[in-house]
C-alpha cells in the first residue's frame, strides 16, 4: 500500500537528500565551497565506507546536487563540490541543526 499518492515536493526532496550520509556529505561539501577531495571527506565522515561514499556522492551527482571535476594534473585528483542548486539546501539543513540543537537537552533519545 503507498501512503502518499501524487506527488509530494517534500517527499521527493527527501528521495534526493535522505539516507544515512547524504545530508553529512551535503555538510561536509557547505563548509568546502572550494572543492573536497574523496579522500578528505571521507576522513571527515566517520564509519562511512567507500561504497557508500561512492554511491552517495554519485547519485547526488545524478541528482544536480552534487558536482565532480576530475582533474588530470599529475597524480590525477578528483574534487567534490555543491552545484548552486546543492547549495540551495544548506540554509535549510542550518535551520535544522539549530532547531536540533534547542531541542535536544527535552530529548532522552541517545543518537549517535
Amino acid at each position: 500500500m503507498r501512503i502518499y499518492e501524487g506527488t509530494c515536493p517534500v517527499i521527493f526532496a527527501l528521495h534526493i537528500i535522505g539516507g544515512k550520509w547524504k545530508l553529512p556529505v551535503l555538510w561536509h561539501l557547505a563548509k568546502n565551497p572550494e572543492g573536497i577531495r574523496y579522500n578528505e571527506l571521507k576522513r571527515n565522515l566517520e564509519g562511512i565506507t567507500n561504497i557508500m561514499l561512492t554511491r552517495s556522492l554519485r547519485e547526488l551527482e545524478e541528482d544536480g546536487v552534487v558536482r565532480r571535476r576530475q582533474y588530470s594534473d599529475i597524480p590525477p585528483h578528483v574534487e567534490y563540490n555543491l552545484t548552486e542548486l546543492g547549495a540551495e539546501i544548506i540554509p535549510a539543513l542550518i535551520k535544522m541543526k539549530e532547531w536540533g540543537e534547542r531541542i535536544s537537552h527535552i530529548s532522552n533519545k541517545n543518537l549517535v
